[in-house]
């Protein structure tokens, strides 16, 4: 079988242990989420059966066992930051069915589908990222100014849910365009054709992005906040991928 890659088997995932769960106590993750079966020589389905074996077999006990000997606060309904959740939520809602223009949900999905697909998918560059994230900037606002949500608030209503998702992938969509402007190399799902080796594979650049970037909301409008976390490797020695 010949073996090619697809843009998720670059991922590498959340680091978990024996029980699934990641450095954030109570926090697990499972199938492709984490690391323990992600590789770039992974044959077809495997993604599937890891996904079925972990949520199977796996997470059911070990979660139990977390909640079994974890002694958790009692939370209720009345603590202010849930009334502030719930408040914030009750906002987005109603201005999302006040808006009440010309374009459905659909239609902003597809476009933002198609700006991804053309010039941030496996391969972008520098040209091509600054074109889509005019774009979305442009998409994001006409969306709260004219997208249309039929229906209320009081009935199961699936056209305002996905409303709340696209309005989701703008947002973190114009969030993938600054991180993939920032990241001057080609590592995992991210290949800026400007860096390649003579072989036309990805060149990383261990020297300056060897680490993990964190952006921090800072308000509609406001260039978010870059943090960054060194990747110290001591038992692992970081090589050059190729597929030849």
């Amino acid at each position: 079988m010949r073996i090619y890659p697809a843009v998720h088997y670059t991922m590498g995932g959340l680091w978990v242990d024996y029980n699934l769960m990641t450095t954030v106590p109570g926090l697990f993750a499972i199938g492709e989420a984490n690391f323990s079966d992600h590789g770039a020589n992974r044959l077809g389905a495997s993604a599937l059966m890891q996904g079925l074996a972990d949520g199977y077999f796996i997470i059911p006990y070990t979660i139990g066992e977390y909640f079994a000997v974890t002694g958790l606060n009692k939370i209720t309904d009345e603590h202010p930051a849930f009334k502030a959740a719930v408040q914030e939520v009750n906002s987005r809602i109603n201005k999302l069915l006040s808006i009440k223009g010309t374009r459905t949900v659909d239609n902003f999905h597809r476009e933002l589908g198609r700006v991804f697909w053309e010039y941030c998918g496996m391969a972008r560059n520098e040209n091509g990222l600054l074109k889509a994230q005019k774009v979305i900037q442009q998409l994001r606002e006409e969306f709260w100014k004219n997208v249309i949500v039929p229906g209320s608030e009081k009935d199961f209503n699936q056209s305002l849910e996905k409303a709340g998702r696209v309005a989701d992938f703008l947002e973190f969509g114009d969030l993938m365009i600054v991180d993939a402007l920032a990241r001057k190399e080609s590592c995992g799902c991210h290949f800026n054709e400007a860096y390649q080796t003579e072989e036309n594979e990805a060149k990383r650049d261990d020297e300056n992005f060897c680490h993990v970037a964190a952006w921090e909301y800072a308000g509609d409008g406001t260039e978010p906040l870059f943090h960054k976390e060194k990747l110290v490797f001591e038992n692992v020695e970081l090589t050059q991928r190729s597929y030849r």
